[in-house]
């Protein structure tokens, strides 16, 4: 389960289980409500603030739970609509946003990067990567938003219909990342530009992030149905 530390101005939202590494940190049920607690707690802070967002190990999320998603394909527009929930809060967040990615972000976890303000990626190990297509699943229309929203059309193309790994280099090169850093200097850099910002958190920045990202956040508020969104496991 994700968990929230603070380092002075900023809050830092570790992904996966405290003491532990390598967590896939996927989109499960309770992970999802877990992850809104803690954003709770952070909205309810006063005074200046930022997140930052990161996990431990080899993964920073490897996105769905397909495991639950394949074995419940009836109830997988009601839980698609619980995912597109977690970005539209990260994009329109009141405070600024940092994504310390420590790891591999596959799928949804990628977008879940993407949904921050800024994206701090370690250097040397680690790929950003959207596999949809590899794996035979659509993109909804709330990704799809969120996806063309946040990169350049060539990018978008490129991650969306080749299911590209990005490092670290070419993920900065190609504007899905902001930063690089050693991995020993990625949660401090994180932190750092983070606390550069706090002061940001202001009433006037939801209402510029929400009108910034008006298209994507109205992609993210479409439900999922079956007439939009088909999808049977190969």
């Amino acid at each position: 389960m994700p968990y929230l530390e603070r380092d002075g101005n900023v809050f830092v939202l570790s992904l996966g289980n405290e003491g532990q590494t390598d967590n896939e940190n996927r989109f499960s049920h309770a992970w999802i409500d877990e992850t809104h607690a803690l954003l709770d707690t952070v909205e309810a802070s006063e005074g200046p603030a930022a997140l930052v967002t990161t996990a431990t190990g080899k993964f920073f999320s490897n996105g769905l739970d397909t495991d639950w998603l394949f074995a419940n394909l009836d109830r997988m527009h009601g839980y698609l609509d619980l995912v597109h929930g977690v970005f539209s809060r990260i994009l329109a967040f009141p405070l600024p946003t940092v994504a310390a990615v420590n790891g591999h972000a596959f799928g949804a976890g990628a977008m879940l990067a993407s949904s921050h303000d800024f994206r701090v990626m370690r250097a040397d190990r680690g790929y950003w990567c959207l596999p949809e297509v590899h794996l035979g699943m659509p993109f909804t229309i709330g990704m799809n938003a969120l996806v063309t929203g946040r990169l350049t059309n060539q990018v978008a193309l490129t991650a969306m219909t080749t299911g590209h790994r990005f490092g670290g280099a070419e993920a900065l090169a190609s504007g899905i990342v902001d930063e690089t850093v050693d991995a020993d200097r990625l949660r401090a850099a994180a932190v750092a530009r983070a606390a550069e910002l706090a002061a940001n958190r202001t009433p006037s920045l939801p209402v510029i992030k929400r009108s910034l990202h008006a298209a994507a956040l109205a992609g993210l508020a479409v439900p999922n149905t079956a007439d939009n969104l088909a999808f049977a496991k190969s």
